[in-house]
């Protein structure tokens, strides 16, 4: 539960500020500890962007991979 929480940390602080610049948001939906992939939602702006997974690779994946190198995925659902 502790790399779980500081996922959503991390969202709330640097990546949600940043898609919310652009009209956009994300929600995070969960962190399968397994299978080590996290579950987000992308929302606003960015839900309907033809760039979204450029967004979701670029901007959400690899921050959070930076902090959290265990994470083997971030999954886009919704």
């Amino acid at each position: 539960m502790l790399m779980e929480e500081g996922i959503k940390k991390l969202i709330d602080q640097e990546i949600r500020p940043a898609l919310q610049s652009h009209g956009g948001d994300i929600e995070f939906l969960g962190f399968d500890e397994a299978s080590k992939v996290v579950r987000v939602s992308l929302t606003g702006a960015c839900g309907t962007c033809p760039f979204a997974q450029e967004t979701l690779r670029v901007q959400v994946e690899q921050v959070i991979k930076r902090s959290f190198p265990d994470v083997a995925a971030v999954k886009r659902e919704g």
